[in-house]
């Protein structure tokens, strides 16, 4: 492999990566073009096309990119099998990619997304098995809408102040 072209590559996704998100913030995805992109990033369409088939791949590319670092954040307890409702390592994270957040929501990626996984055993234990869709469906907007606000707000809150707010509402069911 040739290592020079693989760091060139590298940059060239980090540079249009950059660019996109940076558009994101003051237009809709329908309003950016891939010319756009390279214009701002001083590439070429084919180096574009070389890494994304168009901008909603690229959108998922970056989509993707979170989702896997944030699973990464909690690769342990996917691993071991456990759930340790630690919400202070995800408001953390948060805080320190506040822009990959506000671009993941503002592409409408809560709608779908795997961020968030809710512990079914746990549910039906504190739940009496009963109504467990309903719950995680809850659970699901509610605390999307706490991200979403705390990242509008420009997380002036701390990860801690954000983790008890999460855990009072849930009233000591996260530890």
């Amino acid at each position: 492999m040739n290592t020079p072209n693989n760091k060139r590559k590298k940059e060239s996704i980090e540079r249009i990566e950059k660019v996109f998100i940076d558009l994101l913030q003051t237009r809709e995805l329908n309003e950016i073009s891939v010319s756009d992109i390279c214009k701002r990033a001083g590439l070429n369409r084919t180096t574009f096309y070389a890494n994304y088939t168009d901008i909603y791949g690229l959108a998922d590319s970056i989509r993707d990119k979170l989702e896997n670092n944030l699973s990464d954040l909690y690769q342990n307890e996917i691993t071991q099998g456990f759930n340790s409702n630690n919400y202070l390592k995800l408001f953390y994270h948060i805080k320190e990619n506040q822009i990959f957040y506000q671009t993941y929501f503002k592409l409408g990626y809560d709608n779908n997304y795997k961020i968030f996984t809710y512990d079914t055993a746990l549910a039906r234990e504190h739940f009496q098995n009963k109504f467990i869709e309903y719950h995680m469906k809850f659970f699901k907007s509610g605390i999307t809408e706490v991200i979403k606000l705390w990242l509008q707000n420009g997380c002036q809150e701390s990860p801690e102040d954000m983790f008890e707010i999460i855990k009072s509402e849930y009233r000591g069911r996260v530890k």
